[in-house]
């Protein structure tokens, strides 16, 4: 079996084991043929998060990813590439923080019920793995986006009964958020958690309309509810 990894350059190496994972591959190749090759890694358990990678395109986690003939393998994008396969982090990190997408210290002292903690249940999952922030295809145009990687954190709070002010961070969402979302789904396809960021931002913009937000291409395109010119 040929697995092919973009480093400096794309680089070919031939694999003996059969049916392991891409993460037992990779530990192959840099044990037996080649000490330099450089990735991340953690628990081996799709748990850490660390071991992100791109396939033939396509967002995994190199850990419950099973290499195939022919694989090639990526960093992840939207990411300073470190070394290989190690990209830099901070920058969608750095969006967490800009989105407020934490509880705030402010947070009501209240009882949940059991159905109150299904409603983020899943977004509660999230590993900060990074592969929704890679599959997202705005940054291509817009380095700025806050990106489902912080979005659907927002929602994680914003849907908490316990936040006192969850119109702040609807606030904060506005530019570069939750209206530049083109629900294109890519990083909901690539979620090992099964998070639906693209319905948490969904959920968000209709927190947004009920603040008094509006779609900004909405108003470009022809004026406020009642039909009257935007300016």
């Amino acid at each position: 079996m040929k697995i092919k990894i973009q480093r400096e350059e794309l680089r070919e190496y031939e694999i003996t084991s059969k049916n392991v994972t891409l993460l037992e591959t990779l530990n192959e190749i840099k044990t037996t043929q080649d000490s330099s090759l450089t990735f991340a890694s953690g628990c081996r358990s799709s748990i850490c998060g660390s071991c992100s990678v791109r396939v033939n395109g396509r967002e995994v986690l190199a850990c419950s990813y099973h290499a195939k003939d022919g694989d090639l393998i990526e960093p992840l994008k939207n990411s300073e590439v470190i070394r290989d396969l190690v990209v830099n982090m901070d920058k969608a990190l750095e969006f967490n923080a800009r989105a407020k997408a934490w509880q705030s210290s402010l947070s009501q002292n209240v009882l949940l019920s059991q159905e109150d903690e299904k409603i983020n249940e899943v977004q509660s999952d999230c590993i900060l793995c990074g592969l929704c922030y890679s599959a997202c295809p705005i940054y291509a145009v817009n380095s700025e986006f806050l990106g489902p990687f912080s979005l659907t954190r927002v929602w994680r709070y914003v849907s908490d009964k316990r936040e006192q002010d969850p119109k702040e961070k609807i606030d904060t969402i506005q530019t570069n958020g939750v209206w530049d979302c083109t629900l294109c789904n890519e990083c909901t396809l690539v979620c090992p958690q099964d998070i639906s960021s693209k319905a948490d931002i969904e959920k968000l913009r209709a927190r947004s309309s009920m603040a008094g937000y509006v779609d900004p291409n909405f108003t470009n395109f022809g004026g406020g509810f009642d039909g009257s010119p935007a300016f």
